[in-house]
């Protein structure tokens, strides 16, 4: 049964053409990497369509997998190039992208129905304002902060991920944390 074997054994299998065990990899990975390209992203749409474009990149590639990392640091730097092409694409807007989110963080984001009104105004509004923060750091300080923050993934896998010197990605989520703390600072609203 494919649900019990490794993701190599699985990459094994998707190169010698098994079509069910690279469907089995993306069940595994893909509510990971969609989280990963919408922390890196902010919109719904956008994140979705990443993140169906970092599987077709991984399908087109899998026998390149040399599995001198684990698959899902491949899958994940896969879903980030992926992210930066977007970005790029998207750099002609005037405005970032969370000012217009259209609702979104309300539906992502959903809040429990015993909350009041207000304390759910007033939820919803802090979430704004810090993924506003999120998104107005630099995109090298903004993927490291998703990856340990929202993925919670350790600083090794993110310097496996990112092929980075585990020094350059502590130093890294550490100056975003930094830029957070100093931007949410200054904001004339009260948090917390």
């Amino acid at each position: 049964m494919l649900k019990e074997l490794t993701d190599e054994k699985l990459v094994e299998l998707a190169v010698s053409k098994d079509p069910d065990a690279f469907g089995e990899i993306m069940k595994r990975w893909e509510r990971k990497i969609f989280a990963l390209c919408f922390g890196m992203l902010g919109r719904e749409d956008d994140a979705r369509d990443a993140a169906q474009e970092t599987f077709i990149a991984a399908f087109r590639n899998i026998s390149n997998f040399r599995g001198e990392a684990k698959v899902s640091s491949w899958l994940h730097r896969i879903a980030v190039n992926q992210c930066l092409t977007t970005k790029r694409r998207a750099k002609t807007r005037s405005e970032e992208f969370l000012d217009d989110d259209g609702g979104e963080s309300e539906r992502v984001f959903v809040t429990p129905a015993h909350r009041s009104p207000a304390n759910t105004t007033e939820a919803t509004e802090r979430l704004i304002i810090v993924r506003q923060a999120v998104s107005s750091l630099p995109v090298d300080l903004r993927q490291v902060i998703v990856m340990k923050e929202f993925e919670e993934m350790t600083f090794q896998e993110i310097s496996e991920t990112l092929e980075l010197p585990l020094s350059t990605v502590k130093s890294r989520v550490y100056t975003a944390l930094r830029q957070l703390r100093m931007k949410l600072e200054r904001l004339p609203m009260e948090i917390g």
